[in-house]
């Protein structure tokens, strides 16, 4: 059987105000519960910036694939944009791909 691992089981977390990258190891528990994308990343974003004003600097911008990425399953090379929303302070997410 063929593992996959569009993640690649970690998140770079870069940090644009002090020009550094730290990859996150991705939790075997919350990545088979949140499978990725969209999920993964609004768990991800609900760990990290509950509570932040959208606007500032401390906002999330999050970037995220799924599972399958890079496989041949169809419409598998996808990216999730995920942030909270400056309009209603709320979960706010975007698709391309």
């Amino acid at each position: 059987m063929t593992t996959i691992n569009g993640y690649a089981n970690r998140i770079a977390w870069v940090d644009l105000a002090e020009k550094r990258v730290e990859y996150l190891e991705v939790d075997d528990e919350e990545a088979a519960k949140f499978i990725g994308g969209r999920g993964l990343g609004g768990r991800f974003l609900l760990k990290h910036a509950v509570g932040k004003d959208p606007l500032s600097p401390e906002n999330l911008l999050i970037l995220m694939t799924g599972p399958l990425t890079g496989s041949d399953a169809p419409l598998s090379n996808r990216l999730a944009t995920i942030t909270r929303s400056p309009l209603t302070g709320a979960f706010a997410d975007s698709h391309c791909g």
